[in-house]
């Protein structure tokens, strides 16, 4: 395909993303006060029972401006509508990608779009669980005698940040299983960067969770732990099935593949018949031989 027409082909698929996530967020308006009341639920809110039960750890909602309360809305049903739609969007990415494949590449579409949904949901859920205890700490680092005031929106910033980054993060290993699958590279070479890999997932968890205690760092960073091992193994026995079709599979380029080197028979010499008597050379003309040196 030319240029352009990868061009073209990004955007179909791009708008197809955007029209499901489009559909999806107009129901998610019409059902926005579920979800509202859903997202609130883990925030401790300021009544006289949650004020004698956390000491006066809870915050009070309150929205600050005429055009907040639609804004909330908005960010609501546009969250919503990206996370209900994860198979959709997930099938345009791959599809985009996978006429570059190979035919016997392209089986592994079923294999990415059977785990790619459940493990960025699986990460959704983890992040909910996680952010009543986030939330907690947050509010943890109020002055005393004092009752933060929490717009709707900034409560909504950090479930969102926590919602995707838990999600998108899941998909990490899945990503190396494919890169593996397709050639790019090996489950011993990942085995490998195990150090580097658990420092580098640590570092993110730190940075991607709002809250500065450890248990929502750890709680983000040891699943991804356990999801990369996971994935190691799976390399690591699809490059041992891949050796038995294929020996010199893991060689490098310049690498020399192991040859057989041992001495065969050879069979004795066969006589051949000559198919005719050759003629004799022609003579060379007197004016010819005379012009001809030595060294000729």
């Amino acid at each position: 395909m030319a240029l352009a027409d990868h061009l073209r082909e990004l955007r179909n698929r791009v708008v197809k993303s955007v029209l499901a996530i489009v559909v999806f967020t107009i129901v998610a308006l019409i059902f926005h006060k579920q979800i509202e009341s859903f997202l609130l639920k883990p925030l401790p809110q300021c009544t006289p029972d949650v004020i004698k039960e956390t000491k006066g750890r809870c915050a009070q909602v309150s929205t600050i401006g005429l055009t907040a309360g639609f804004n909330w809305m908005l960010k609501v049903a546009l969250t919503a509508g990206v996370v209900a739609t994860v198979p959709v969007w997930l099938y345009q990415l791959w599809a985009f990608v996978a006429p570059g494949l190979h035919k016997h590449e392209r089986k592994y579409t079923v294999i990415f779009m059977t785990c790619g949904a459940p493990l960025f949901l699986a990460g959704v859920g983890l992040a909910v669980l996680l952010l009543p205890m986030t939330i907690e700490v947050l509010i943890s680092f109020t002055p005393d005698d004092t009752t933060p005031i929490l717009p709707p929106g900034d409560y909504f910033d950090i479930a969102t940040r926590l919602v995707l980054v838990f999600g998108l993060a899941f998909e990490f290993p899945l990503l190396l299983v494919m890169l593996n699958m397709v050639g790019v590279v090996t489950g011993k070479r990942l085995l490998g960067w195990w150090r580097g890999m658990v420092m580098g997932i640590t570092v993110f968890a730190a940075f991607a969770t709002p809250s500065a205690d450890p248990l929502s760092m750890l709680a983000l960073a040891a699943p991804i732990w356990g999801l990369y091992f996971i994935a190691v193994g799976i390399a690591m026995l699809n490059d041992r099935r891949k050796a038995r079709r294929n020996p010199d599979l893991a060689l490098d380029d310049e690498e020399a593949s192991n040859l057989d080197l041992s001495v065969a028979p050879v069979a004795g010499a066969e006589a051949i018949e000559a198919s005719g008597t050759p003629s004799a050379s022609a003579a060379v003309p007197a004016a010819r031989h005379e012009q001809m040196d030595d060294i000729t």
